[in-house]
């Protein structure tokens, strides 16, 4: 059997739970980037390549996502801001867009509340 996947998604960090036979498991991935700068469009130069390499650096993060998670039977997709639907489209880049359950916005949640939801989501499909 497949496991059900829960994913809270920001740009620093996935906390995944993975359910499957009853069994729960818990972990995360750290993105290692810092917090995000914009720059206005006038500056051009350097922060356009900072912004390249910080497009860049998602892109590893979101392909270690999508490499942990991608045997899911069904993903729930979590989070604040923008990652969760950039990692929404990694999936689907990828062909596992059918496997999306739902994408929500949340703040940040504790493990145990992203267990909860992962528990309240997937209690059914997992048993």
């Amino acid at each position: 059997m497949k496991p059900y996947v829960t994913v809270w998604i920001d740009h620093r960090e996935a906390r995944i739970v993975m359910i499957e036979n009853d069994r729960e498991t818990m972990s995360r991935i750290e993105s290692g980037v810092g917090k995000h700068v914009r720059f206005s469009d006038s500056m051009g130069g350097a922060e356009d390549h900072y912004e390249k390499r910080f497009e860049e650096h998602l892109h590893k993060y979101y392909d270690a996502v999508v490499t942990r998670i991608g045997d899911a039977e069904a993903i729930l997709i979590l989070g604040p801001g923008e990652a969760k639907h950039e990692l929404e489209k990694r999936l689907r880049d990828k062909g596992l867009g059918e496997r999306i359950a739902a994408v929500e916005t949340t703040d940040k949640m504790t493990d145990p509340q992203i267990a909860a939801r992962a528990r309240q989501r997937f209690a059914k499909q997992s048993q």
